[in-house]
Parts: C-alpha cells; sequence; structure tokens
C-alpha cells in the first residue's frame, strides 16, 4: 500500500474523521501501524478523547537538516447536499477520487508518504524526513496548537517545510492570516412591556456592527492585497417579551504578514467603543515565503517543468497548520503545495484527479531527492 498513492488515499478515506466533532485516531493508528511496517518511526501525540497528531520520521545519516511534510488528518463535516459517490468509500469514477478529504487533503498525506517509502535509500544518505500530521486543523490548527505546546520535542528541527494542502501541485508561497472576534454587548433586562426600564444590548450591537463595516483591517499586502472583515454570526436575546441583556456578533478578519493582531484589536476596540467587549476566537498569523529563497527557487522550477512553464508566485486566503508551526520551527522556508482540487474543498462529492496523486508523488520524490543530494 505504501508503493501506491491511490491505494493509500482510498484507505485513509475509510476513516470518518470529521471534525467537529474530531475524530482522528483511529485513521492515526492505522497509519502508525503501516508506517512502523515499513520501518518509519512513529509517535502519537493525544490532546482529547479520540483526537491526536501523529510525527512520524525518516532519519539519514547526511549532513543538515530534515525535510519536514505536514498534513492534517480531520475533514469538514459532509453538509446537507446530496452525495453521488460515498463520502467514506473511496470510489474512482473518470479518473477522479471521490470522498470528504479526497482533496482537502488526505490525497495529499498518501502522496507524501508514498515518496517518502519511494526514496527510502536518498533519504537515508541525507539528512532524513520528518512528517508532522495533525488533527484538529479545520477548527483552528487545535492540533498543531498542542504539538507545539505539549510535545515540542517531536517538531524537531527542519530545513524547510511543505504542506500538502490541495494547489493543483503548483507552489503557493502562503496564506492569509485569521482574526476571529467576539464583540458582545451588555444591557438590562427589563419587561418587554416597559422597554423604557432596560437597556437593549441589541439595540447597542445593530450600532457596532455598521461601526465594524467602517473600520480599516489595515493596508494591503504586495500579494495578499487588501486584508477583509465579515461579521459571521448574530445573537442575542432569550424571548420576545423581554429587553435583551447581551448580545454579541462574531467577526472573521483575514490579514497579511505585515499587520499586527494585538495592534489591530487595539484599534478595533477604539473603533467600536469602550462599552464593547472584544474576546479573540482563534488568532493565526498569515504566511509568505521570500520568493527568493534558494528552495523556494528550486521548488518553483520542478513545478514549472510539470506544468509546462514558469509559475507565477501566488497566495491562498485558507488557513494552513503552518501559521502555528513555523513560529515553533524557527521559521523555515516553508511551501504550500499538494495534488488536491483546490475548488473541491469542503464540497459535496469532492474528488482529487488520479493522474494529479500521482504526479503530485512524484513531484514529492523529487523535491525529496534535491534536499536529500543538496547536503543541506
Amino acid at each position: 500500500m505504501l508503493d501506491d498513492p491511490l491505494a493509500l488515499t482510498r484507505a485513509l478515506l475509510g476513516f470518518p474523521t470529521l471534525n467537529p466533532p474530531g475524530d482522528e485516531e483511529a485513521c492515526a493508528q492505522f497509519l502508525v501501524t503501516t508506517l512502523r511496517g515499513a520501518g518509519f518511526h512513529c509517535e502519537l501525540q493525544h490532546f482529547g478523547e479520540r483526537r491526536c497528531n501523529l510525527v512520524a520520521w525518516l532519519p539519514g545519516r547526511g549532513a543538515g537538516k530534515p525535510l519536514g511534510f505536514t498534513g492534517h488528518l480531520d475533514v469538514v463535516p459532509l453538509g446537507n447536499g446530496i452525495w453521488r459517490h460515498g463520502p467514506f468509500a473511496g470510489e474512482v469514477a473518470e479518473g477522479r477520487l471521490y470522498g470528504r478529504g479526497a482533496s482537502d487533503m488526505k490525497a495529499g498525506i498518501a502522496a507524501f508518504i508514498v515518496a517518502c517509502q519511494r526514496n527510502r535509500e536518498v533519504i537515508a544518505q541525507g539528512p532524513g524526513v520528518r512528517l508532522l500530521l495533525t488533527g484538529g486543523e479545520e477548527t483552528g490548527c487545535d492540533g498543531a496548537r498542542a504539538l507545539c505546546r505539549d510535545a515540542p520535542h517531536l517538531l524537531g528541527e527542519l530545513g524547510a517545510l511543505l504542506v500538502g494542502e490541495p494547489t493543483a501541485n503548483r507552489p503557493v508561497l502562503g496564506h492569509k492570516g485569521a482574526f476571529w472576534l467576539r464583540c458582545t454587548a451588555h444591557g438590562r433586562t427589563a419587561h418587554g412591556a416597559m422597554p423604557e426600564e432596560g437597556e437593549n444590548a441589541i439595540y447597542r450591537l445593530a450600532e457596532a456592527i455598521g461601526q465594524a463595516r467602517t473600520f480599516a483591517v489595515g493596508p494591503p499586502h504586495p500579494l495578499m492585497r487588501q486584508p477583509t472583515l465579515n461579521v459571521g454570526t448574530v445573537s442575542g436575546g432569550l424571548n420576545i417579551n423581554s429587553v435583551p441583556d447581551r448580545a454579541a456578533f462574531t467577526l472573521d478578519l483575514r490579514t497579511a504578514p505585515n499587520l499586527e493582531h494585538a495592534d489591530i484589536q487595539r484599534r478595533l476596540a477604539e473603533h467600536l467603543g469602550s462599552d464593547l467587549e472584544l474576546e479573540v476566537l482563534v488568532d493565526l498569523p498569515g504566511v509568505c515565503a521570500d520568493r527568493s529563497d534558494a528552495w523556494v527557487r528550486q521548488v518553483f522550477d520542478r513545478c514549472a517543468t510539470l506544468h509546462g512553464g514558469a509559475l507565477p508566485a501566488s497566495v491562498v486566503p485558507y488557513f494552513t497548520d503552518a501559521a502555528v508551526l513555523l513560529p515553533a520551527l524557527n521559521d523555515p522556508p516553508t511551501l504550500i503545495l499538494g495534488p488536491g482540487e483546490p475548488s473541491m474543498a469542503h464540497k459535496v462529492d469532492e474528488y482529487c484527479e488520479v493522474q494529479r496523486l500521482e504526479e503530485g508523488t512524484e513531484l514529492y520524490g523529487q523535491l525529496l531527492r534535491d534536499w536529500m543530494l543538496a547536503g543541506r
């Protein structure tokens, strides 16, 4: 199975690692058994009931730092649409592998595992490889955060990192940051027939939502362009015949590496007013690799050969575990690169092109050989 990326992806799709609620343990245990049987060193790190991360590695005899790969085992829920192909069946039809997580991102995990297996001898001659397989990415990088907090010794010291998220085998320099906040307004309850005796928190919240829409998050980034702000949810009140004494809305801000989240929070609090409470829900910085880095240029050149021409610098709007892992790894050069279809992430009848899966596996193999033979 470790010689066949399609077979391995189908096996991984058979585990319903839906998050929420979150359940990566059985899938991770399967990988431990499979990888150890092939000579990988493996260690599980739990961060909740049936929640876990898996770190696996192949050591090398050469000088330099290992090459790292990372991917998440959890997948988003199925949604309310009707699936024509079973979400956990791993069906192949017309050159496409279907299933929840086929693109986001079990195909990427299978591809880099098989690439390592196919290149074991060259890895042994070089500085080695380390795989960081996380849980809980879809709900805010919970597993990566737990790994960095509770088991930093498992991270090792990496020379570079590849994030196997779906990019159709095109290299991506980074992604926006995600800064999620809850804004709460407080009032004083009273009978709905005598509203003048209370303070309506919903009215204050409505004003705050209007104020939030005029907030300038910050200047644009050369690649990530303008940061964005979106009001995602609104809640307030317990019953129709009472004046609500509490109401809240959530904000989803997408930022860039040129912006500090603490500064955004301070300015937003001043903009909205001191009577409102701001609570941080998710705080993930933006990530952007240096296009002039020698390894980054080498990866772009390899991918250009695959795609028949030079590829532009680009970023993606979604966040990845790199936002949490990179500070703990001392910020090695990092690229997002995987065989999945970016347009299929989180959709009904999610699929990955089988051809891209095999191409991605060979591409990872080339990058492994480049790294191991360079003696970094």
